[in-house]
């Protein structure tokens, strides 16, 4: 494993990326094909269907190991000391870009608290994970205090967006993306905004050995 911390394209925040993670990704495909088939995600707005792994799942141990290998590059990568798991869970691109909410159709941020980090282990080739700036406001990292702000402006542009955001639109600029190589791990802030990369033409398969597969993790870095 060779770490590379990114400043992606022009994004201020860093993202590590980190290729060949596990060196076992077809072990961690069949725990999530275990688990299939995955609920519809509920009371978030991703846009298909997300499994949570949680204590006593097969997969769990999956999870820690994971966290554990990846401690120095949070550390080194986001200036924490420690950092305690909040959710994870195997989650599936599966809705069709005509069905999409507006909320969906828009990039998005999942925390303000500049301490939440997203670990994205990829487990498919995708196009990967785009990361943003909301061209109004020139927002790109939402906090406490752009939050109003973003929100408001977000809400207002939803109308004139259809689909996915694919690449640069009239509200949203891209200013980086990580390419979604199989067995790459990502690690950036929530407070990005960010989208999953969903190109026009993509397969949307409910099968986890087929379709658009990662784990996603979020964890709370901690100081002293």
């Amino acid at each position: 494993m060779t770490p590379e911390l990114r400043h992606v394209g022009e994004a201020q925040s860093p993202v590590v990326v980190i290729d060949d993670f596990t060196g076992a990704v077809d072990d961690v495909v069949e725990l999530a094909a275990a688990m299939a088939p995955f609920p519809s995600s509920s009371g978030t707005y991703y846009p298909g269907l997300r499994r949570p792994i949680t204590v006593g799942d097969a997969a769990y141990g999956y999870v820690e190991r994971l966290l554990q290998a990846a401690g120095p590059f949070v550390g080194g990568g986001f200036d924490v000391d420690t950092f305690e798991l909040l959710e994870a869970s195997f989650s599936m691109v599966t809705v069709a870009p005509g069905t999409l909410d507006p909320a969906q159709r828009a990039p998005h941020f999942d925390s303000t608290d500049p301490d939440y980090l997203a670990v994205l282990h990829y487990l498919s080739d995708t196009p990967g994970t785009a990361f943003f700036r909301q061209r109004e406001t020139g927002i790109e990292l939402v906090d406490d205090g752009n939050l109003k702000r973003f929100v408001a402006t977000a809400r207002r542009v939803s109308r004139d967006l259809s689909g996915y955001t694919y690449g640069s639109n009239q509200h949203y600029d891209q200013i980086g993306q990580v390419e979604g190589v199989r067995d790459r791990l990502a690690i950036y802030r929530g407070s990005m905004l960010h989208s999953g990369i969903i190109p026009p033409d993509m397969i949307f398969s409910a099968d986890p050995r087929l379709g658009r597969l990662t784990a996603n993790i979020f964890i709370k870095g901690r100081r002293g």
